[in-house]
């Protein structure tokens, strides 16, 4: 039997820190200490870029070359655009509306920056990039690398022109999204028009939590602002999504993996142990080559 699903919390952003120089971020989860590591597992990790105007250069800003092992990214833009590397030969932008999904895994190099054509021009950026988190039996897997354009997002369309729903992940109503994910995990953008509402239905074991990209939102009488992330507890199925004025909502909602975890710095692994494995393969060369 259905049930309504209660809000735990509600976040504003955190303080913006720079990742590199090209990226100015909130970190919702897990570095500014109010969810936790596991809270919204799989979701390990969030870093909201909000609107923000760079100026035009003919030197892309962005993040050299780093490491990763036993995650995946995932980067969503919402304008601006990104350009992508990594040592198992992946390359590509991420355009406006675009999804970059990669699996690390066993290990990969990788660097981003803002696109050299789009960088000349300048403008605004905002994206979000994720940090989802693999099973203890995934982490070695080889990594890959899934390109995802917003033209192959699954689409819902709200009846009474309500909107769309653009799903990434997961299945809505029987709109499937293109990306495969090693848990189950639903992750949509949720496109309102102006007095229109949507209502989801989401496990009640799967954390989940809603980031307002644009505009603001109402659920269950309680308003939600543009930038702000609101937790949901787990006790219940049924969330409605109201909307005065246009507005955009990321949904994030994954099956949590029930295995213990060790992050530390690039590297989310399962164990002290493992952790020293990942620094050692590192130094000596078994994440491959990319150039700076």
């Amino acid at each position: 039997m259905s049930k309504i699903r209660s809000i735990e919390r509600i976040l504003p952003p955190p303080p913006a820190h720079m990742v590199g120089d090209g990226f100015r971020v909130h970190n919702f989860f897990p570095g500014n200490g109010q969810l936790g590591l596991q809270r919204m597992s799989p979701f390990f990790l969030m870093d909201y870029g909000a609107k923000v105007d760079f100026p035009p250069t003919d030197t892309p800003r962005g993040v050299g070359v780093h490491p990763h092992r036993g995650f995946e990214t995932v980067t969503i833009s919402y304008h601006g655009k990104v350009a992508h590397h990594d040592s198992a030969g992946n390359s590509g932008v991420i355009g406006e509306g675009d999804v970059q999904w990669m699996t690390a895994a066993s290990g990969v190099l990788h660097k981003e920056y803002h696109d050299r054509e789009w960088s000349k021009k300048g403008g605004m950026l905002q994206m979000v990039q994720l940090w989802v988190n693999l099973p203890a039996k995934h982490k070695m897997d080889s990594p890959k690398y899934q390109p995802i354009k917003r033209e192959e997002f699954g689409k819902f369309i709200l009846p009474d022109n309500g909107g769309t729903i653009e799903v990434i992940a997961g299945n809505y109503k029987g709109t499937t999204g293109p990306a495969s994910s090693f848990t189950p995990i639903e992750m949509y953008n949720v496109r309102l028009q102006p007095n229109s509402a949507v209502s989801l239905s989401l496990p009640e074991n799967y954390n989940t939590g809603f980031l307002v990209i644009e505009g603001e939102i109402t659920i269950s009488n309680k308003t939600i602002k543009s930038d702000h992330f609101v937790l949901f507890a787990n006790d219940g199925t049924d969330i409605e999504v109201k909307a005065e004025n246009e507005a955009i909502v990321l949904i994030l909602s994954g099956e949590p993996i029930n295995e213990a975890i060790f992050p530390y710095g690039p590297f989310v692994m399962n164990s002290k142990e493992e952790i020293i494995q990942a620094y050692t393969d590192f130094d000596n060369g078994l994440f491959g080559y990319l150039e700076d």
